[in-house]
């Protein structure tokens, strides 16, 4: 059985008492505007997976400090987006009801919205850290209100996300456009570009990250166009110009480590290889891994 990192493999929820972190695959790829393929997305992921061993620069086996699951994935239904949605918010809540970290593995960005409104839900509104070459903040997309390209409106109009505790990191490209940041600015949301990246650092843009979420619950959205296409080409929406894998795997480990983390996804991996021979896949297993990792060095 294909599981992310050998994890052992559960669907019963009554078996998540004690555990510490719950890997879920939203295999879904319906409300994509571009290039579709992120249904593929959990398997890749899952078998792109290593053996597990202590991080050579954070020093510690997160397998080892934490107890996790492969939670399996939720029971999407190819073509009905609504009932999609609905099982995933399910699954990710039966995660966060047990007391674990849900690690949701896409599926396009439009999971967003369950996942975060199954933490919402336990933890009131969440602080957001949003890895992304888009906002995702559309009021609609081609005349379309849900699409990948609209969970993050929708959850701060809806309350699940705190506008004043969320923060983009790595915008570029041509979307959107004016209307979608003046709606962002009446808000307080806080928007990191590349060229932030670039003329301070990551580890900068990381501390100011950081400073604006604070304390309480925060929601880790990674999606993979975040990087370069060098480094991810198998994604629906590639943007020349992202980050590099290293950056994002150091930012995802530091912010796990120093915020109190309630939820994390990576989305929108569109696999053409088999196992670790898809770098893509292979990039987004390892930020999972590091996400593990920063919570395994806060716990540990």
């Amino acid at each position: 059985l294909l599981t992310f990192g050998a994890l052992p493999w559960t669907e019963d929820p009554a078996e998540l008492a004690g555990i510490d972190v719950a890997v879920v695959g939203a295999p879904t790829d319906d409300l994509t505007s571009d290039r579709p393929g992120a249904r593929f997305g959990p398997r890749a992921i899952r078998a792109a997976s290593c053996p597990w061993g202590p991080h050579l620069e954070a020093k510690v086996d997160a397998s080892k400090v934490l107890r996790m699951v492969d939670f399996g994935d939720a029971p999407v239904i190819p073509s009905d987006p609504v009932s999609t949605h609905a099982a995933i918010e399910r699954v990710v809540g039966e995660v966060v009801a047990a007391g674990a970290v849900p690690i949701v593995l896409g599926g396009d960005h439009s999971i967003a919205e369950p996942d975060i409104r199954a933490c919402a839900a336990a933890h009131g509104p969440v602080g957001l850290i949003h890895f992304d070459t888009h906002t995702d903040t559309g009021r609609e997309v081609y005349g379309v209100e849900v699409s990948h390209g609209t969970p993050m409106f929708r959850l701060v109009e809806a309350g699940a996300v705190d506008a004043s505790r969320y923060v983009q990191v790595g915008l570029r490209g041509y979307w959107p456009g004016k209307a979608e940041f003046d709606w962002q600015a009446e808000r307080g949301i806080t928007s990191f570009f590349m060229h932030d990246v670039q003329e301070v650092g990551i580890a900068e843009v990381v501390r100011r990250a950081i400073d604006v979420v604070r304390d309480g619950p925060v929601f880790l959205s990674v999606d993979i166009d975040v990087l370069d296409p060098a480094f991810a080409p198998g994604t629906g929406t590639p943007e020349p110009g992202g980050m590099t894998t290293a950056d994002l795997l150091w930012a995802c480990r530091t912010i796990a480590w120093s915020v109190s983390l309630v939820g994390a996804e990576v989305v929108e991996v569109c696999p053409s290889k088999i196992g670790s021979l898809d770098i893509t896949a292979l990039a987004a297993e390892r930020v999972v891994r590091e996400i593990m990792t920063g919570i395994a060095l806060r716990r540990a």
